[in-house]
């Protein structure tokens, strides 16, 4: 696999909500890195921060403390190689299909040709071709999940960011998308970074598991998972192991050693 992902560094990274009424911390002292071409899945508690910390990578959100970093500059307004599948997709009822691929590029104002070019590339990938004349309310709920994947693999980002993407599939479904992920992630090299409320979807599509506390989120626990991503791992003994491990990780809150 090529190495041509972005590197993220969060170096004791706070952050406060001031809602009017008090303030609500949301994350302290949070501190990890991601080499080039990683898989990183966050999970912890609801509302522990998980979504905070991608949007503070996407430089849609800006830190209280600390800094974030992506390819060693500071995060202060969202990149054109980032990209963000949010957890309702973000897809545009009133565009096709096509449209809804090319939305970043147009929005980046590239060239519409290239731009519907490089979409109809994208819809290849994730077996969308022929759809293009469609509208997201034609398609079903895992050809939507392809579809907000199709955009992000369009910018030909060398960073992925997704806000649980798959939460609203049935199993099955979703084991085909999370294999598709996989896929995509070995076969373009882009470093992502996945927050989901699965053990086994963590297990599978991470190659380090964040494990947060409650909020305020801070990390108790930094998992290897270095067989991720082999040949029959979802079916194997290790992979059930693994998942008791992040699952002892979570239950303890942090008692247990970072690995």
């Amino acid at each position: 696999m090529e190495q041509r992902g972005a590197h993220i560094s969060f170096s004791h990274v706070g952050l406060v909500y001031d809602d009017g009424a008090e303030d609500t911390e949301a994350l302290h002292d949070l501190s990890f890195e991601a080499q080039p071409g990683e898989a990183i899945a966050l999970i912890g508690p609801s509302g522990c921060g998980k979504s905070t910390t991608l949007h503070l990578t996407a430089g849609l959100l800006a830190s209280t403390t600390g800094e974030v970093a992506v390819n060693g500059n500071r995060v202060g307004h969202p990149r054109q190689e980032t990209a963000f599948i949010a957890q309702d997709l973000g897809l545009f009822p009133w565009k096709t299909v096509l449209q809804n691929a090319a939305l970043g590029l147009v929005i980046r104002k590239v060239p519409k040709r290239e731009a519907y070019d490089r979409a109809h590339a994208a819809l290849d990938q994730v077996g969308l071709s022929g759809f293009d004349r469609s509208y997201p309310k034609e398609l079903s709920g895992g050809m939507k999940q392809r579809l907000a994947l199709a955009r992000a693999l369009a910018m030909d980002a060398d960073l992925l960011l997704m806000d649980e993407p798959l939460s609203a599939v049935d199993a099955l479904l979703r084991e085909s998308l999370q294999d598709l992920l996989l896929d995509l992630w070995k076969d373009r090299g882009h470093t992502q970074m996945l927050v989901t409320h699965s053990i086994e979807e963590a297990v599978y599509l991470g190659r380090r598991i964040l494990v947060f506390s409650e909020r305020p989120a801070t990390l108790v626990a930094d998992v290897s998972n270095p067989q991720m991503g082999e040949d029959g791992w979802r079916d194997s003994a290790a992979f059930a192991a693994k998942c008791h491990e992040v699952r002892s990780a979570l239950a303890q809150g942090g008692e247990g050693r970072a690995r």
